[in-house]
Parts: C-alpha cells; sequence; structure tokens
C-alpha cells in the first residue's frame, strides 16, 4: 500500500479561476469550442460514434454517438461492426510473425505499465527487443492499428475487446489487465452538482459506449431513479432524463469549460486534468465504488497468444509488463515524472497533472462532495495489479447486455457468459508471471486469505 499525497503537497488551481491555459487537452490542436467532426456526415458521425472525430474542423454541437439520423445511421452501418464503413469488413489478413515489441497506446494512465516497461528496459530485461511505443489519438484509429498488425500489444477498454472479438470478428485476447481503478466521475463547478440525484436534465460524456465507464455511469443513474437516453444534445430532457454522450477524452475538459457538458466520466489524467484546469469537482471516485476493478486490459493477437512457436514470446511481453506494474507500485511519484511530458514524454502532460492523477487521494480534501466514501479498502487513486479476474469479466458481459447504447450489441444475445469469460480472456500467461513475482498479492483489491486468484466482486454506493 503506498502513502497518499495530502492536499498540500500538490499544487492546486484557484477554483475562482478561468483555466489557466487555452490548451487544456492534451497538446494537441484546442477544441474547446466545438466538435470536431460534422454532425451531418455518416463516416465523421461514425467517428463520433467510436468518440474520436474526424478531424473536420467544422463547429457543431458536441453530439458524439448521435450525430446522424436515423436512416442514415442504418444506411452507414450503424451495428457494432460497422460493416464495409470500416477496414475490418474486409477479410482480416495473416499475422506476421514479429520478434519487436510494438506497443500502441491512448494518452491515458491506463498505458502505464506498458509504457514503464519499456522506459525502465523490463522488455530487454526479458530477452525482447522493443521500439518506443506509439501514441494515437482516439479510439477509432487505436483498433485499426491493432487489427492491421501495426501493434502487437496494446491496450483497450475493457468492453473493447468484447466487441471487437464477437461484434466484428478481429481475433484478439485479454492477456492481462493494465491496472485497476483510475477512474472518475468528475462534475462542471457552473452545474452546483453533488450528487448522482441531480443528473436529470444534463449532459454526461462516456469515452466509448463499450467501456466500464459507461457501465458504472449507468449504474449510479438506475441507483438514483435517474434514465439514461442518447439523444441530440438540443433534445428536450425530462426532469429524469440524462443525455449520454460519446466523447474524446482529449475534448472532455474543453468541453466542460465551455459547458457544453455537465460532467464526465472518464480514465485518467483527464479527471485530474479537468480539475486543475476546467473548473472540474470531483464527484466520485469509481475504484470507491467497484473495488479493484479493471479499466484498460493488456490485449494481443490471438495467433501470437495461440501459436506453441510463439509462447516463449508472449510470456516475456507478460513478464516485462507484471514487472513494470510492480516497480510503478513502489516507484509511484517516479513514474509520474517518467510518463509525464517533463519526464519521458510518453504522455502529453506536465508532471503535476500525472502525479495528481496517480497519486492524490485524499479523503479529507475529497470530502464535499464525498467522493471517497470506503476508506476501509485502502485503495488508491490507481493501482496497479494484473489477474483478470473471471468474476469481473462476468460482470462487464452481463452489464453491456443492460446499458444504453447505439448501434447492434445483438451478436451478446447468441453468446453464454461463461464461454466468453473462458474465451475472450487467456489465464496461462499471466498466471505464469503472477507466480513468478508474487508481490502482486500484496494489493488490497486481491484477496488476502484464500485463493489470490478468485474474488467476488464488491460493489458499494
Amino acid at each position: 500500500m503506498t502513502t497518499r499525497k495530502k492536499s498540500g503537497d500538490i499544487e492546486h488551481h484557484n477554483p475562482r479561476l478561468p483555466p489557466r491555459d487555452p490548451d487544456i487537452a492534451d497538446g494537441a490542436p484546442d477544441p474547446r469550442l466545438r466538435a470536431n467532426y460534422d454532425p451531418t456526415d455518416p463516416r465523421a458521425g461514425l467517428r463520433g460514434i467510436l468518440g474520436m472525430g474526424a478531424g473536420i474542423e467544422k463547429p457543431g454541437l458536441i453530439d458524439h454517438g448521435t450525430g446522424l439520423n436515423r436512416r442514415s445511421f442504418l444506411k452507414a452501418g450503424a451495428a457494432a461492426g460497422l460493416g464495409a464503413m470500416m477496414p475490418w469488413g474486409q477479410a482480416w489478413p495473416d499475422k506476421p510473425k514479429d520478434e519487436v515489441v510494438r506497443v500502441g497506446y491512448i494518452p491515458i494512465t491506463d498505458a502505464a505499465a506498458l509504457l514503464i516497461a519499456y522506459d525502465k528496459g523490463f522488455y530487454k530485461e526479458q530477452g525482447l527487443d522493443a521500439v518506443r511505443p506509439e501514441l494515437h489519438r482516439g479510439w477509432m484509429p487505436f483498433v485499426e492499428a491493432f487489427q492491421s498488425h501495426r501493434h502487437n500489444v496494446s491496450h483497450f477498454l475493457n468492453p473493447i475487446p468484447l466487441w471487437m472479438r464477437y461484434g466484428t470478428g478481429v481475433p484478439v485476447k485479454i492477456t492481462a489487465w493494465d491496472h485497476t481503478n483510475g477512474s472518475a466521475c468528475v462534475v462542471g463547478r457552473h452545474t452546483g452538482i453533488t450528487s448522482w440525484a441531480e443528473f436529470g436534465g444534463k449532459q454526461v460524456a462516456v469515452p466509448w459506449w463499450y467501456s466500464n465507464h459507461n457501465i458504472i455511469l449507468q449504474q449510479f443513474l438506475r441507483e438514483y431513479g435517474i434514465t439514461p437516453v442518447i439523444r441530440s444534445q438540443d433534445a428536450r430532457l425530462a426532469p429524469n432524463e440524462c443525455n449520454l454522450q460519446v466523447v474524446a477524452p482529449p475534448d472532455m475538459p474543453p468541453a466542460l469549460a465551455a459547458r457544453r457538458i455537465d460532467a464526465y466520466i472518464v480514465a485518467e489524467p483527464f479527471n485530474s486534468l479537468g480539475e486543475v484546469q476546467a473548473g472540474a469537482n470531483m464527484l466520485r471516485f469509481t475504484g470507491d465504488y467497484w473495488k479493484g476493478h479493471p479499466c484498460c486490459v493488456v490485449v494481443m493477437h490471438e495467433a501470437d497468444v495461440e501459436d506453441p512457436d510463439r509462447k516463449a514470446w508472449t510470456q516475456a511481453v507478460t513478464d516485462a509488463i507484471v514487472q513494470a506494474q510492480l516497480w510503478i507500485a513502489e516507484n509511484r511519484e517516479e513514474a509520474a515524472m517518467r510518463l509525464s511530458r517533463d519526464g519521458g514524454g510518453y504522455l502529453p502532460f506536465p508532471f503535476p497533472v500525472i502525479d495528481r492523477a496517480m497519486n492524490f487521494y485524499d479523503p479529507a480534501y475529497y470530502d464535499n462532495p464525498q467522493a471517497i466514501k470506503h476508506v476501509e479498502w485502502e485503495q488508491d487513486r490507481i493501482n496497479m495489479q494484473a489477474w483478470p479476474y473471471p468474476s469481473a469479466t462476468k460482470v462487464v458481459v452481463d452489464e453491456m447486455r443492460k446499458v444504453v447504447i447505439t448501434g447492434d450489441r445483438s451478436f451478446l444475445d447468441e453468446l453464454d457468459t461463461d464461454f466468453i469469460v473462458q474465451d475472450l480472456v487467456n489465464y496461462e500467461f499471466i498466471r505464469n508471471s503472477l507466480e513468478k513475482f508474487p508481490a502482486w498479492r500484496q494489493d488490497k483489491s486481491v484477496p488476502q486469505e484464500g485463493n489470490p486468484y478468485e474474488r467476488e466482486e464488491v460493489f458499494k454506493i
């Protein structure tokens, strides 16, 4: 368990002042006052559904996920697989055998272990050649890069491989968890929101429909009697309806600062960034509701995971990732520096933002509203724990059958949950790694008695 930083250890932005930096996203051109795609363009709209925009500099409502009318949406593909609109509607290319570790990532702290494994030389220590990880700024180009074998190791939001494998036929396998917790919901100070019960009539952003963020958000809304809907941003809402939108994480703080959305739930460091530069208040840390929950997972190509000739390579990659996780857990501040633009430059944010995102978890500071209710769980803002608990995968599959999303998820109705739990995840390599590095059991999301590889998922409002 790491020592949590107290509020005096970090520079906090004065909430009475406007954002200090006109670029409060991630170093990309500032999108704060406009949507970065054309809501009337079908392909751009589909990109909006995936949460990253098409690079079209045309003003418009932030209407990610609902920018198409029903006819053009269905005509464009509209199902989870997106049909002929996307390259994965084509036949899958053969997997080339590549001995070089090629990591792809999104600029979020979820990727920390993959990045630190490179930065600290853990891949090399395991006898592997590796190139510097490649950053992507949106989920769709990231998924495309993985599908085309540009990367052989990546991290995706936990439910994305579920959609990829069974909704589109991508031969992807989850091989570990990148981390646990590491996400939160923040609200705009302009809203005055202090409770989930006040989300009626509000506009809230998620990073993608297939995300644990969407699952957790909708669990809270149902608990407090709020109905999640997906409509155009200018549509009229009933007092008990909350409108959900998919917005790319870098667009979230600018959209909140511009009061185009009222809240967002996402991975770090965009909550930290929202707090210090975009007029955001922390409402709840997700790891304080679902104890030790997964967020992003490590994924590899099935051809690597299942090929007997590739076993040594896959095991070495997994060992390096676990080494990185354990190093981060013991060197949290140094890890934040190495990840930041002031250190290794993997994440395009300054050290104070990354340090806050990884290390600032003070119940006394986060008491109005009470963002940390379960101090006894001894969780951190982000934790490093790699075992992909089958119980959590089951929760994700079952919850994805309940949540409101756009697109066709009928493929889930044809699959047995227990089958998915065993088929989607490869448990062999990560278990071998954890047996080599038993310090992982010290994480407080791991049962401290009995079988550490089995647990009951804990949810507590």
